[in-house]
């Protein structure tokens, strides 16, 4: 499905990581970021992963956990819409997930890895999306969602992250 998404098919919070897709093809963009995502990371190092900014932020290794948690849980999103379902999703607090997902205690390689895996997933189920369901909609968050913004929320979410990583951390 070619086209960015139109305002009425996300809630006005999203446009900050929609905005950041150029474009509008999003399947290139997610598959780019498929390749060049774990390349950047790789580079960070072990020791530098576990970094914060400041107190109380986040470590490097908790914003990957964050972005490959969110990666699942909008992708889930998108496939539940893609595929009729019409019960409304719940919300996702990124912070309770941060918690519980200790990233600190796992190897920076294994946080890389999980990108790579997930974003490969996310790529191949909106590569074989049939045509109409790019504009199934759905509910979640009690927020209004179609699967084509999903995607551009996707690619847009990372490339924020990574903008945080290069400016605040690196």
């Amino acid at each position: 499905m070619r086209g960015r998404p139109a305002a009425g098919e996300h809630a006005a919070y999203y446009s900050q990581y929609i905005d950041r897709v150029a474009g509008d093809d999003v399947l290139s963009v997610l598959a780019e970021q498929a390749r060049g995502v774990p390349a950047f990371l790789r580079a960070i190092g072990e020791t530098a992963s576990l970094h914060r900014y400041a107190e109380g932020k986040w470590s490097v290794r908790e914003v990957v956990g964050h972005v490959n948690d969110a990666e699942r849980v909008f992708l889930f999103r998108a496939f539940w819409f893609a595929r009729g379902f019409t019960e409304p999703l719940p919300s996702y607090d990124e912070n309770a997930g941060a918690v519980a997902g200790e990233s600190d205690r796992f190897p920076w390689a294994s946080h890389v890895e999980d990108f790579r895996g997930a974003r490969l997933s996310t790529v191949a189920f909106f590569r074989n999306l049939p045509a109409t369901a790019w504009m199934a909609r759905g509910v979640a968050s009690d927020k209004p969602f179609t699967v084509r913004a999903l995607a551009y929320i996707l690619a847009g979410h990372v490339a924020h992250h990574t903008t945080v990583l290069r400016e605040r951390y690196l």
